[in-house]
């Protein structure tokens, strides 16, 4: 069943699903996008601000992405593209084996004037590692279809 743009309400949240982050993952990504010491090496990392191999933030955001798009191909919302992320915070570092998930929250929306059949929704996200701490937070502006019966269309 396809959830459209008029279906996702204001104050909605839902949870995505969790991934797992190894350190083979963490050292491939910084190699070729985010070559930092503290990415790559464990000395480095131990004695950098963060005290451990960390991953980088962009690849922490990348997979912010995989658990957002999972989570809405699975409710049937027909994500057209994103429109912005008028903001986005690194909190806090992942580490090696830490596990990942995300809390989405809908804001609102409005009817998109510069794409016809769209309209845009404002989500809240929030990552979590496994105790719960924040590592990453965002807003972000996504393009969601309007669907047949939507009023909006």
């Amino acid at each position: 069943m396809s959830r459209y743009w008029s279906d996702l309400q204001p104050g909605e949240t839902f949870a995505t699903g969790q991934l797992t982050l190894d350190r083979e993952a963490i050292l491939d990504f910084a190699a070729e996008f985010d070559p930092q010491p503290y990415h790559l090496d464990n000395a480095a990392a131990e004695d950098s601000i963060f005290g451990g191999l960390c991953a980088s933030g962009w690849q922490v955001t990348a997979l912010m992405m995989r658990l957002l798009t999972d989570t809405l191909h699975q409710q049937g919302v027909p994500v057209m593209g994103i429109d912005s992320v008028p903001s986005l915070r690194w909190k806090a570092p992942v580490f090696v084996d830490d596990t990942l998930q995300g809390k989405v929250t809908i804001r609102g929306g409005e009817n998109n004037s510069r794409q016809a059949g769209c309209g845009r929704t404002h989500m809240d996200i929030t990552v979590h590692n496994q105790d719960g701490r924040p590592v990453i937070e965002l807003n972000a502006v996504l393009l969601v279809a309007h669907g047949e019966h939507s009023d909006a269309a």
